[in-house]
């Protein structure tokens, strides 16, 4: 077929309104090829393939596909995956992706506008702009969300550990409100957009006062995300089931504090607000006054993560873990598959850069507290091979995320 007849048969799809997957199937059909359209998102949208097999090929990007952005203006909306026997001329090329790239927009803007909505929702509950109860209600209203009976909020993170394509953070935001939903169908999820995330923060609102659903909505999350985005590490923290919609922004205060501390654990499993332990007695210093929490954190161990970053030591990791067993050097030597010179080495060089002495009970108090401060921030510590003397080579183990 030629492009003049490609092109009239795709816009005739187009101005029938059938809809995206038609005028792929026309598009596919005009140029002899297999096609699939996925969202900015990697969500599939419409596929036009001769098989299963075919269909896996194309989203998996096998071999002979040729895969596009798809763009209005500026903005990637998704991307054409195409296998042909003859690939078409520059010119049909172009006007192919706009058609469809137009196509897309206009099936997602209801879509958009709902998570615009939510987002803003989210994002006010978290920033506390939002703590009244009858204008709480009144938004839940418009967003079709039930939360007189109880809610609860999840903050889950991604770091990616490789590099990433365009729109990595909102497919993450996908795959956590889909983890989510499978469990409870009406939950939403946002990108928090707070300064200084390294990775993706998603905001999760969990409708509901069943403890235990809660609990499974917020392991489907993290199973979700760990199934969907490869080469990510995760956090996941959970809060407290709300009694009265008034109590979200605590909620969110709470799931933001439960990642904190999740994302310095080792098992990577979802954490709990009720999990924390003493680190729940920093949540009001957290939220209201984060400026004197900064501030300890800087008088005691930040001079720490700053060396480790500096030099890819591993001081704070030492640190927790003398702290851990009880100011024994022997059973921290033993944790960290390391020699005791090796750990008085860096406890001494612990008391050199923060001012303060293990030895001591006032110092390890300090230290503990700065430590507690470090993970309540959500500030990461750095650590690397262990270099300095009598490390002799050895490599002290480093955190992982669960599984990834």
């Amino acid at each position: 077929m030629s492009d003049l007849a490609a092109l009239d048969a795709i816009t005739e799809a187009v101005e029938s309104g059938a809809g995206l997957p038609e005028v792929v199937r026309a598009a596919a059909r005009a140029l002899e090829a297999s096609l699939a359209v996925t969202d900015a998102w990697g969500a599939t949208l419409a596929v036009a393939a001769r098989s299963p097999a075919e269909e896996r090929s194309l989203l998996s990007q096998g071999d002979g596909v040729i895969s596009a952005p798809l763009r209005v203006a500026d903005t990637v909306v998704g991307t054409l995956h195409m296998r042909t026997k003859t690939e078409p001329s520059g010119s049909m090329r172009r006007l192919l992706l706009t058609m469809i790239a137009s196509e897309v927009e206009r099936v997602r803007a209801p879509e958009r506008v709902s998570e615009s909505a939510s987002a803003d929702f989210l994002r006010a509950i978290l920033s506390r702009e939002l703590t009244d109860r009858e204008q709480l209600l009144e938004r839940a209203k418009e967003l079709s969300l039930v939360i007189e009976d109880g809610a609860s909020m999840l903050v889950a993170r991604a770091h990616p550990q490789t590099p990433t394509d365009e729109g990595w953070r909102g497919r993450v935001r996908a795959v956590a409100e889909r983890g989510a939903r499978a469990v409870v169908s009406r939950s939403i999820a946002a990108l928090s957009e707070r300064d200084g995330i390294v990775g993706a923060e998603v905001l999760v609102l969990v409708p509901g006062g069943d403890e235990p659903t809660a609990a499974r909505a917020a392991e489907a999350v993290l199973n979700e995300m760990e199934a969907s985005l490869s080469g990510y590490t995760f956090a996941l923290g959970r809060s407290r089931i709300t009694e009265d919609p008034s109590e979200l922004p605590r909620a969110a205060s709470e799931a933001l504090l439960a990642a904190n501390v999740a994302q310095g654990a080792t098992d990577g499993a979802p954490l709990a607000f009720e999990q924390t332990g003493a680190y729940r007695l920093l949540l009001s210093a957290m939220s209201e006054n984060p400026s004197e929490l900064q501030r300890f954190f800087a008088e005691t161990v930040e001079p720490l993560v700053a060396y480790d970053e500096q030099y890819e030591t591993d001081l704070v990791r030492t640190l927790e873990t003398f702290l851990e067993a009880d100011g024994n050097v022997a059973g921290t030597a033993q944790r960290l598959f390391t020699h005791r010179h090796t750990i008085y080495y860096r406890l001494e060089r612990v008391r050199e850069l923060s001012g303060l002495d293990v030895s001591s009970s006032d110092g390890r108090e300090k230290l503990s507290l700065g430590l507690k401060s470090m993970r309540v921030l959500g500030i990461a510590s750095a650590g690397g091979p262990a270099s300095e003397a009598g490390a002799q080579a050895g490599r002290v183990p480093r955190r992982g995320g669960r599984r990834s």
